[in-house]
């Protein structure tokens, strides 16, 4: 059984069965998969459905008996399935004990399949009898595992795994989804969870403390459900941030047009200086707040606070804690977990080569790693591994939203080309010539300070190494483009990998890229599913 495969491509499917089964009676579950329900059908404009399984105690609830079944063994569905304000289709079935036996779950199943583009089980694993519940998540899609920050939760949790697991006629995939009451804080409990099922991918925060309750859903709630209605219906959209040195100062500038035109980003992954802006820009920081970040470089000495010199200089040259420290003055010791929206850091493991993506821990740790350029930075140790960076396997990580299932992905490629390059070393000699009295020079040619101190300076062996990798990521970059559906390259005509004292010209040339691509952005963000959704909603009515 696999447990942490991504939700399989709607393209290849008429229509998906979730369960979302909540393991706590700590949170509304019928609030929750109301929302759901809601987000997911303005989200996708599709049939929608909500089964609520249930005992039968309310006069509204359906309840099933063996008497019904018939012969036949077909599930005795109505008819007619009434649909709530907001456009789903709404169904509460008593599960008296007799719902388990699993024809007749596949039948009911069947016939759902049928009418709606995504069905969803709502199932509260106290309120239904233990084999109804196995039987349901056995025969979806996909399931939801709901459950707070709370001992007896996990517990559940670990009984709920081990049942599924040691099943063989089974092959269903399934998340764990922590809910946070507001103000909550997960205080390790993604990693027992993960310990006992999966790593923690949902989160729903600002959940309310009952169906009735007077609390308004906070920003975050309603965000955290949308965003989970989305990874539902494979529209969820992801920003790939590409490595590039001061060059990846560009996608400031991307994010900035998309904040000002309201286009949300549900999960961002990056790789070096890509796993840094997305890490800020995660942990709450707005557009504004990343340029004043990155203005803070423009002194003459500041970008040599970064530099903390290895000695010997066996592994690399700087040692990097400098640049974490710069990083968790602006985020903290910010874990994954409470971040604003899921982030995945790329890195690369020095002893076997592979590519690891971090979506768990200390954010800071994650970035120091996927930051470490070989040659110049030391490798960075975590645990009983040891990482470099992530641009080295993965420099633009569209793939990692792939495999994600993330099925609309915007990426930001600030690697330049060769042909960039090339217009960027014939402007400088053009404009060299032009300048005849060149004071500058002249002093440098006398004092060559550069050459002799400044292992950073063109032409030294740091400049050689970075330019090196850079050489080697070009096609890489290119290729992994071509999965993405938007590819923003903004034109840095600039050849020179630290130039952290001019962040203002990467951050124009990303805001220029954008806006140039706004259209196809809204275009791809706004796409609806509409296949066959007319027949799908008129069959909702059909027995």
């Amino acid at each position: 059984m696999n447990l942490e495969r991504p939700i399989r491509d709607l393209a290849t499917t008429v229509s998906r069965v979730v369960t979302l089964a909540f393991l706590s009676q700590r949170f509304p579950s019928a609030l929750l998969g109301e929302q759901i329900a809601r987000s997911l059908c303005a989200e996708t404009e599709s049939a929608v459905a909500l089964i609520r399984l249930t005992r039968p105690l309310t006069g509204d609830t359906t309840t099933i008996r063996r008497g019904a079944i018939g012969l036949s063994g077909n599930f005795p569905l109505p008819a007619e399935i009434p649909r709530a304000d907001a456009g789903y289709y709404f169904l509460s079935l008593g599960d008296n004990g007799e719902l388990y036996q699993p024809e007749w779950i596949a039948s009911l199943i069947e016939q759902l399949r049928r009418r709606f583009r995504y069905v969803l089980i709502e199932a509260v694993a106290d309120n239904i009898f233990a084999p109804s519940l196995f039987e349901f998540l056995a025969q979806s899609d996909f399931g939801y595992l709901f459950v707070g920050a709370a001992s007896e939760d996990i517990y559940h949790m670990d009984l709920l795994v081990r049942e599924l697991r040691g099943r063989e006629d089974t092959d269903v995939q399934f998340q764990p989804v922590l809910c946070l009451r507001e103000g909550e804080m997960v205080d390790g409990f993604d990693a027992l969870i993960e310990h006992v099922s999966s790593p923690v991918k949902v989160f729903i925060r600002g959940c309310p403390k009952s169906e009735n309750s007077t609390e308004r859903p906070t920003g975050s709630f309603r965000g955290d459900v949308r965003r989970l209605a989305r990874e539902i219906g494979n529209c969820l959209v992801g920003l790939a941030l590409s490595s590039g040195a001061a060059k990846g100062l560009s996608h400031i500038g991307v994010i900035q047009v998309l904040e000002e035109n309201g286009i949300d980003i549900d999960v961002v992954a990056g790789s070096s200086m890509g796993a840094y802006i997305g890490a800020t820009w995660n942990a709450g920081k707005n557009g504004t707040q990343l340029e004043e970040i990155a203005r803070e470089m423009e002194s003459r000495w500041a970008f040599w606070s970064l530099i903390d010199v290895a000695f010997p200089p066996r592994q690399g040259f700087v040692r990097g804690f400098a640049v974490k420290r710069r990083l968790q003055k602006s985020i903290g010791h910010i874990r994954f977990a409470e971040l604003v929206r899921p982030l995945h850091v790329v890195t690369t493991n020095l002893a076997t080569l592979e590519r690891i993506t971090f979506s768990s821990g200390e954010v800071a740790d994650a970035v120091h790693a996927s930051i470490a350029v070989p040659g110049v930075c030391v490798p960075v140790q975590l645990g009983e591994e040891t990482y470099i960076d992530g641009g080295i396997v993965d420099p633009l990580p569209v793939d990692v939203l792939r495999e994600l299932g993330v099925g609309r992905i915007i990426a930001v490629n600030a690697i330049p080309t060769p042909d960039r390059i090339k217009y960027c070393l014939q402007a400088e000699r053009e404009l060299a010539q032009l300048t005849k009295k060149r004071a500058r020079e002249v002093v440098r040619k006398l004092i060559p300070v550069d050459e002799h101190l400044n292992y950073f300076a063109r032409g030294n062996i740091l400049d050689i190494l970075m330019r090196s990798i850079h050489g080697a990521q070009i096609m890489m970059a290119e290729s992994l483009g071509r999965q993405a559906d938007v590819v923003l390259r903004p034109r840095i005509s600039d050849d020179r990998w630290l130039d952290f004292r001019s962040p203002r010209k990467f951050i124009d040339a990303g805001r220029q890229v954008a806006e140039r691509h706004l259209p196809e952005i809204k275009a791809l963000v706004e796409k609806k599913i509409a296949q066959n959704e007319s027949v799908l909603g008129s069959m909702a009515r059909i027995a």
